[in-house]
């Protein structure tokens, strides 16, 4: 137990660690992007990457399955299996490398076609050559390795190799945009750092298990191959949908406006993603070792924490968000960054996101993918369909409505389906805690939105976030007081045990 416990606080901290640098990094270089290159080359970037993303389809959400599956086996440390599932998903993700390389080169043809004829066709046929070298050494060598440690709480491991390749490849970056160098070259210097992560992964899994690479097999070792489709499209789609159809129904600068909010919104996101990382592991070898009495005490707990912290940061976000752009986009005039209704709703989607994250995690441990699969699949159509439906009424504010939309079906779908058919208790909790949820939202809005900058500089920013963060703080605390006092004083009794042991 106690190792367990250790394995979940190191995951956290490097999980933590690792967004605040890559939010940092985050930041840093799509400005230098921007001042250097201008918004239309930033959304060309970004419009890339995403369809880059579209092979992540193709794996069918495989990974995700081959994680649940390897938490009995590693569990009962039955090497046999283990090794009978790396070697089959190797295989499998071996094959999507293979894919991925035809899908480069019919987008290298076909894609320069599709964006502003200002680009030369080979302009942007090299830029998708350098940006997809990273992708391809993913899925040949690094991803069944970061499965394997992410299913044994050793997530650390790779949480750490990836600190050091953000910190090198910003560095590097920072460099070459400085000494002058084109944007393909800029983007291929990310690639080949980035190749060194998925490098290291192999010579650790190499070291530390006893994998058997040449073990046969008759029957298939990992089941629900392929069950985990729906979702994997579905997180995707819900991820992805935005910028491919402000690329095929907007403008680029619409793509550059979009991936300068989804930068804060998704740094914010990843910050509450990295503190919760190391439960999904935690929550499978509970639910592996059926130990239902701890689970169901420990989610309770843990959705409570997810839906408050969410509360605070997000709350905190659509206030801020726009006088951050602000001076985040200071100096570039080729396109409009000022769009506060779109960033109001943008903000709504991803809290909603993060809200589902404790319900995801108990399905993922339960290895329950057959079962949801019409939940992915609805919250696809719902952005698909709502996007390219509002794209040229409303533009921007279309697309996060499509967004928003799904994420709140599927959100409030998951709860539903945890407390009927995993955890086995009253829906009346999840009611309660959407109910304060909104409460403190509405009230903290309309309490801290009128706290302004007195300068646009980010010294001043800094002052005005302290005062808000200050705010829906104590706001919150006040209100779950009323509401959930166990929970803060069991919170409070846990963090005087952590610091009086140390």
């Amino acid at each position: 137990m106690a190792g367990r416990g250790k394995k979940l606080a190191l995951n956290t901290i490097t999980s933590l660690g690792l967004q605040v640098v890559s939010v940092i990094c985050g930041f840093i270089l799509p400005r230098l992007i921007l001042e250097s290159f201008g918004s239309d080359v930033n959304g060309l970037v970004n419009s890339i990457t995403q369809f880059l993303g579209v092979i992540t389809l193709l794996d069918l959400g495989v990974g995700a399955v081959v994680q649940s599956a390897l938490y009995k086996p590693l569990a009962e440390n039955d090497t046999d299996t283990i090794s009978k599932i790396y070697v089959s998903a190797n295989k499998f993700f071996r094959r999507l490398a293979e894919i991925l390389l035809v899908y480069v080169v019919l987008l290298m043809i076909f894609y320069p076609m599709l964006v502003n004829k200002s680009f030369g066709h080979m302009y942007t046929a090299l830029l998708i050559a350098a940006i997809c070298i990273s992708s391809f050494a993913q899925y040949y060598f690094g991803i069944v390795n970061s499965l394997l440690l992410n299913a044994d709480q050793r997530g650390y491991i790779q949480y750490t190799a990836q600190i050091i390749t953000l910190i090198l490849n910003t560095i590097a970056c920072y460099v070459v945009i400085k000494l002058g160098a084109s944007i393909q070259i800029v983007k291929l210097t990310t690639s080949l750092i980035f190749l060194l992560r998925p490098f290291f992964l192999v010579l650790y899994v190499k070291k530390h298990y006893a994998i058997n690479r040449k073990i046969t097999y008759t029957e298939e070792p990992i089941k629900q191959k392929w069950n985990g489709m729906a979702q994997h499209f579905a997180a995707y789609v819900l991820g992805g949908t935005d910028n491919i159809v402000l690329t095929l129904f907007s403008t680029l600068a619409s793509v550059s406006i979009y991936s300068v909010y989804y930068l804060v919104i998704s740094g914010v996101f990843m910050i509450i993603t990295s503190l919760a990382n190391g439960f999904s592991s935690y929550f499978g070898d509970l639910y592996a070792k059926r130990e239902k009495e701890k689970l169901e005490k420990d989610f309770s707990m843990f959705e409570w924490l997810i839906h408050s912290f969410s509360v605070v940061v997000f709350g905190c976000t659509s206030v801020l968000i726009l006088s951050f752009v602000e001076i985040y986009t200071l100096g570039i005039d080729d396109a409009n960054y000022i769009q506060p209704i779109f960033s109001i709703v943008l903000v709504a989607a991803y809290f909603m996101r993060s809200l589902r994250m404790p319900y995801n995690f108990i399905i993922l441990a339960a290895g329950h993918y057959k079962q949801t699969q019409s939940n992915y699949i609805i919250a696809m159509i719902l952005n698909i369909v709502i996007s390219i439906a509002t794209v040229k009424l409303w533009g921007l504010i279309g697309v996060a409505i499509g967004t928003f939309v799904a994420m709140a079906y599927q959100t409030i779908w998951m709860a539903i389906y945890n407390y009927k058919k995993l955890i086995f208790t009253s829906m009346k909790r999840f009611y309660k805690l959407m109910c304060v949820d909104t409460l403190i939202l509405i009230l903290g809005y309309f309490i801290s939105r009128n706290i302004h900058l007195i300068s646009l500089n980010y010294g001043c920013w800094i002052i005005q976030a302290i005062i808000v963060f200050f705010i829906w703080f104590v706001l919150t605390m006040a209100i779950n007081f009323v509401f959930f006092r166990k929970n803060l004083i069991c919170t409070k009794d846990i963090l005087i045990r952590k610091v009086c042991k140390k």
